[in-house]
């Protein structure tokens, strides 16, 4: 990648081609991912192993698209990009449709030899109307903790 805020495109490229491998590349080979529900991945390979399976498993023929990015160089070789994402496609465990979903990507990109590369990555869910998560004996749901007003 030649500029940090080029992994957005790459990203969303990769995912619309459920291409795990092209995926993984964007990635340092000792690269850290954590998923939207906390699963933690250490490495190139896991990375792409995960999304493999997702690919095939849980978002075949899913459609992400994701917003304009921005960009917060940390001096001259780092930088964090943010971006937004709408996600369509994704499959229940039961093979039938779920519903869209939206949430924010974080990358942290180092300027190496041969281009911009991905060291950590976090997806996170938006829960729409939400704070925060509540676990209780029914299991975990978003709760909003705000007064509303009309």
């Amino acid at each position: 990648m030649h500029e940090p805020a080029d992994v957005v495109p790459a990203w969303q490229d990769a995912w619309n081609r459920a291409d795990a491998d092209h995926l993984a590349a964007l990635f340092a080979e000792d690269a850290d991912f954590v998923n939207v529900v906390g699963l933690w991945w250490h490495d190139r390979s896991s990375i792409r192993d995960a999304h493999d399976f997702g690919f095939r498993t849980i978002f075949p023929g899913s459609v992400i698209t994701m917003a304009e990015p921005r960009v917060r160089r940390l001096g001259t070789d780092a930088a964090v990009v943010q971006s937004r994402w709408h996600l369509t496609g994704q499959i229940s465990p039961a093979g039938e449709a779920a519903g869209p979903r939206e949430g924010i990507f974080t990358f942290v990109l180092e300027r190496r030899t041969q281009g911009w590369v991905a060291v950590t990555a976090q997806n996170t869910d938006i829960a729409p109307g939400a704070q925060t998560h509540l676990n209780s004996a029914a299991g975990q749901s978003p709760v909003h903790y705000r007064p509303r007003t009309s």
